[in-house]
């Protein structure tokens, strides 16, 4: 949510970031936000007016009595209920005004970056720069199930039974690798300096809402039934969360934070669920970022986190690539954003591994959160960034570390996870 003095004094910008989202279909609500906004003022105005002749009305009222001029006490006392009534009427009028304003707000996008190229949708995303040598092997590559179903790592077949279509079972060394890359990940964010934490799995609606869009909410959430709780999509909501409706002192700034957890989504739209293997989910697991920071470090912030996750992918022998998001590719709460993508050498193509966004002051907006020093409070910035996301990741570590035997060398750093082994070698 962007502060509403943008709308105020420059609602033109607004409207030209919401042109270069390709999103014309919400130009209207900046309008009917700046036309109410005036009436709010307006209404507080004649309000805070009445209020001041109703207290003035009000002092007479004991020099009359005293005075026992009666028949004007009467008349004054009418005249201070008519501007009770219309006192209430005002006050009703400004909290509906407000409730329309913040249901426009919620939807009206954040203002990017500069930095953000336009473009229409993720077709348009800009490669910016490659880390690592993109390989083809001059030896087949199997599609990523059948590498871990040679393994006996993966049943797909049970999970149907008991879960339904986009869940699965990992086994033998394939799940202790799917967990060693993630124990790795999270020492590595540890050595980095960011703080460990188990957040919660379920968090409130207001949370959701203080966190995404309300398109994303509908896309990606489960919720409980008969409770207002969702499991979460992603951990970074439950992590900004934690924070909601706080004052934080400025020298706790920055906060960074890498959390562990479970994320579930609906997986809702045209790319469906992958009936066969691991691309697309209802659950994974994945080590996450997160950074609450002055508003001016955020941009520096930024960069270092989308870093840390190339330094992770590339210490697997994972060629990566950054891939900057466009303007339409760009959820309505960042302000900037980009993906991580891994090198397929069976696909011969990168896809994606890994999100980092700069979120701005949208989210702390939303939840309340505020920073105070010397001169007064501030909304801080908050940022996310994947560092690994499961079996996503795990796909990538798989066919970049594929052998022409059909084993898979283990990289080096993830050694000391799987009990020093090196490689994991076909089932007889």
């Amino acid at each position: 949510m962007i502060d509403i003095n943008i709308i105020r004094n420059n609602k033109e910008l607004v409207k030209d970031n919401i042109i270069k989202k390709f999103q014309d279909h919400k130009l209207h609500l900046v309008d009917e936000v700046y036309d109410m906004d005036i009436e709010v003022r307006e209404v507080q105005t004649k309000s805070d007016s009445l209020k001041a002749k109703k207290n003035k009305l009000s002092g007479e009222i004991g020099v009359l009595v005293k005075n026992k001029e009666l028949d004007k006490v009467d008349e004054i006392k009418k005249e201070i209920n008519k501007m009770s009534d219309e006192i209430n009427n005002l006050e009703i009028r400004k909290e509906e005004l407000k409730k329309e304003i913040k249901k426009r707000m919620m939807v009206i996008p954040n203002i990017m970056d500069s930095s953000v190229p336009i473009g229409k949708d993720d077709s348009e995303n800009v490669e910016v720069e490659r880390f690592g040598e993109a390989k083809v092997p001059d030896y087949e590559i199997p599609y990523h199930a059948d590498i871990i179903a040679n393994f006996n790592g993966l049943d797909k077949e049970s999970a149907g039974r008991t879960s339904g279509e986009g869940f699965y079972y990992l086994m033998g060394d394939i799940a202790r690798l799917h967990e060693a890359m993630l124990a790795y990940a999270r020492d590595f964010m540890i050595n980095h300096g960011f703080t460990y934490c188990i957040p919660p799995f379920m968090i409130r609606s207001d949370v959701v809402t203080g966190v995404m869009s309300f398109e994303e909410m509908d896309a990606m959430m489960y919720k409980i039934e008969g409770e207002d709780l969702y499991l979460i999509g992603t951990s970074e909501h439950s992590m900004i969360g934690k924070f909601k409706d706080q004052i934080l002192k400025e020298e706790q700034l920055p906060i960074n934070m890498t959390s562990y957890s479970p994320c579930f989504r609906k997986e809702v739209g045209s790319h469906g669920i992958e009936e066969r293997g691991l691309y697309r989910v209802h659950q994974f697991e994945k080590q996450e970022m997160v950074v609450l920071c002055k508003p001016e470090e955020s941009m520096n912030w930024y960069n270092k986190m989308w870093k840390l996750t190339v330094e992770l992918f590339r210490s697997w022998n994972v060629p990566v690539r950054q891939l900057e998001c466009c303007s339409g590719d760009l959820a309505d709460l960042k302000v900037k954003s980009c993906d991580i993508e891994a090198w397929s050498p069976r696909q011969k193509k990168y896809f994606e591994v890994a999100s980092c966004s700069n979120l701005g002051d949208a989210q702390a907006r939303r939840l309340g959160i505020r920073v105070k020093n010397d001169k007064g409070n501030y909304y801080l910035h908050t940022l996310n960034n994947t560092v690994v996301a499961t079996p996503r990741g795990l796909i990538a570590v798989l066919e970049n570390n594929y052998q022409s035997d059909g084993s898979v060398v283990i990289p080096e750093v993830l050694r000391p996870y799987m009990g020093g082994k090196e490689v994991i070698e076909l089932k007889k």
